[in-house]
């Protein structure tokens, strides 16, 4: 019979037992596979019971997932029809002579623009999102912007931004592909 450690769990594979160290670094990085039990400190798991829990798991999922989806709640990879407002965060961006937005962490961005700014090539740009960007001159206004080659303007012309201080453009985009986002500026908001 196996000793169990209080800092160690015993795996028993074809009745011998190893230590294994508290870390968790198990010499097969499949626990159920080959193995005919786990000893814990409080008892015995056997291969079946390990089968059967990562079962229960797979069902637990799949029953959540039913559950949302019959009380109205989204539920992804499934077209939705939402019956109330739906929101994204704006995500501050710090102004800066060359902003590079990372498209990962929101579809919305603001900037108060202390800077003239080159707006680079974003990181992290993916197919089909879309999003908008509010830019607001600093109280000083006559800040500049000027975008990178991934950007794509109607007409191939970047925009000239509002100058007045505390003037607000927005800059609408859609992802084509990694490297074309076609943009919209509705500039000069009251």
């Amino acid at each position: 019979m196996s000793k169990v450690y209080t800092d160690n769990i015993e795996k028993r594979t074809g009745g011998t037992a190893m230590a294994i160290p508290a870390s968790g670094a198990w010499p097969n990085a499949n626990i159920a596979t080959g193995v005919d039990a786990v000893k814990l400190a409080d008892g015995t798991v056997t291969n079946a019971e390990l089968q059967y829990i990562n079962t229960l798991s797979s069902n637990a999922q799949t029953q959540i997932d039913t559950k949302a989806a019959s009380v109205g709640n989204a539920v992804l990879g499934t077209a939705q029809t939402f019956t109330a407002g739906q929101r994204g965060e704006v995500t501050a961006l710090t102004s800066a002579a060359t902003v590079t937005i990372d498209l990962a962490n929101s579809n919305n961005y603001s900037c108060t623009m202390a800077h003239n700014i080159t707006f680079a090539n974003p990181t992290n740009a993916v197919a089909g999102q879309s999003g908008s960007i509010f830019l607001t001159q600093d109280g000083t206004g006559s800040r500049t912007g000027s975008w990178g080659t991934n950007w794509d303007f109607i007409g191939g012309t970047a925009p000239t931004l509002t100058t007045t201080a505390a003037g607000v453009d927005r800059i609408d985009y859609v992802i084509l592909d990694a490297t074309n986002i076609q943009a919209v500026a509705t500039l000069a908001y009251s």
